[in-house]
């Protein structure tokens, strides 16, 4: 049985990837041979994962000798350890692997090498013995007090929140607050159109709700994609990693081509992140949607941040869950508002029936899901003066064409009333108790199809 002198986790911020690894592997006859790797990651307390992306000597000499020897260092006292390693296979997809992959895309953009390097894949070794290796280093930096605390204390807050958007804002608030993060957003999951949303953001300039993101796309698509989290603890290529990118609209129309270009909502991502995580948000197997963060400092989040990231995301994702599976308001209030005032120059409102998208005076309000929604309120107000509407009545509408399972509604009126609140001051919608929301217009309203 291997003996491990030292602690995997107890050397974990080695294992960061913000200072390349030095490996020594030998060929068949014992000649060495050492080379730089960009990669070594902790797998668990007895695995670490090595970047395999060339056919060059260290591969060959790894898979004729299986042994390995790893000189790491760590970034904050300058302590040199050595990893005895013996090779147990090669991962080319799965959480690991996507992880590994959008790291390595980040380490060769922060290096001038963007598009050069490609992950062939996760070399996994077992660790059989680690080793300090003497020499002058730095005091280690102070532990950071009251993590546990700060994950309790959100953790209560948020069982506190009783619907959508008082739980995105706590949870935001949070991470704030508690954790001292002070950019980050939440994205749903439109599993129809395989992308994410925007629903919530803190600290950017603009809120950004509604813009779109891919699975696969950057460290937020990936992480949705493969269900894990991804860190990127040094600095990232914005281009590559924090622009949102829209699916195609109908290719073949001219007219088509010039609507797509007046929906590019804004991504409400940092310029220059040097910093970011992406959470998945997982209930009962099924994804959500994703919590990301980010920080324009080199290695602002460690593997502890990503623990206490992890568990947030848990919470709130159960939490999503739970209030999607609430019963919805049967009937609308009893009694009827009194109807808002409504004056001035009529607002033009077009509908296209292709994707759903909605313009208000050839400005994009949304698409999709979101905007059927949005269009259903206002014929139904418009051939009956109707304002009051129920989530209810909404799922069982054919027309809107929910899925069946998680369909994700009140985060769509969630957006649509961001959206309407940062786009239409004369069009907003109120919530008026549990599943039950009012429709509010204060000019009058001409509703085109296109």
């Amino acid at each position: 049985m291997s003996t491990v002198s030292l602690s995997l986790h107890a050397i974990r911020p080695c294992l960061e990837g913000a200072i390349p690894a030095i490996m020594a592997t030998c060929d068949a006859d014992g000649t060495p041979n050492v080379a730089y790797i960009s990669q070594a990651v902790y797998v668990d307390e007895g695995h670490v994962a090595l970047s395999f992306q060339f056919f060059n000597k260290t591969r060959q000499n790894i898979l004729r000798n299986p042994r390995a020897a790893v000189l790491v260092l760590d970034p904050r006292t300058a302590s040199f350890y050595r990893l005895h390693l013996y090779y147990e296979r090669t991962e080319d997809h799965g959480p690991v692997f996507e992880s590994m992959r959008a790291q390595l895309a980040g380490i060769a953009s922060h290096a001038g090498m963007a598009g050069v390097f490609d992950l062939k894949g996760s070399d996994i070794y077992l660790v059989e013995r680690i080793e300090a290796v003497s020499g002058d280093s730095l005091p280690p930096p102070p532990q950071r007090p009251g993590l546990l605390h700060a994950l309790r204390t959100g953790s209560e807050r948020m069982a506190r929140c009783v619907g959508l958007d008082e739980l995105l804002a706590c949870t935001l608030s949070t991470l704030q607050e508690q954790l001292d993060i002070g950019y980050a957003m939440v994205l749903m999951l439109d599993a129809t159109a395989e992308q994410l949303y925007t629903v919530a953001s803190r600290g950017y300039a603009t809120s950004g709700v509604g813009s779109e993101i891919r699975l696969g796309q950057g460290v937020i698509g990936v992480a949705a994609q493969e269900r894990t989290p991804v860190r990127i603890s040094h600095v990232t290529n914005a281009a590559r990693y924090s622009h949102a990118i829209r699916d195609s609209l109908d290719a073949h129309a001219d007219a088509g081509a010039q609507l797509q270009r007046g929906m590019d909502i804004p991504y409400p991502g940092l310029a220059e992140p040097h910093s970011q995580i992406a959470v998945p948000l997982v209930s009962a197997g099924r994804l959500l949607g994703v919590l990301f963060a980010e920080s324009p400092e080199d290695m602002r989040f460690g593997f502890e941040d990503e623990d206490l990231l992890v568990a947030i995301a848990g919470q709130l994702a159960a939490a999503i869950d739970l209030l999607q599976a609430a019963p919805d308001a049967p009937e609308p209030p009893a009694s009827p508002p009194a109807a808002p005032l409504v004056s001035g120059s009529a607002l033009r409102v077009r509908h296209f029936a292709a994707n759903d998208s909605v313009f208000i005076n050839d400005d994009y309000l949304i698409k999709g899901v979101a905007g059927a929604i949005f269009c259903k309120l206002l014929r139904d107000h418009l051939a009956s003066g109707r304002v009051d509407f129920t989530n209810r009545e909404l799922r069982l509408d054919p027309a809107l064409r929910l899925p069946d399972v998680a369909d994700n509604l009140e985060a769509r009126l969630l957006l649509l009333q961001r959206r309407l609140q940062e786009n239409s001051p004369h069009i907003h919608i109120e919530k008026t108790g549990r599943g039950r929301f009012r429709l509010c217009v204060l000019r009058p309203l001409v509703l085109e199809d296109a």
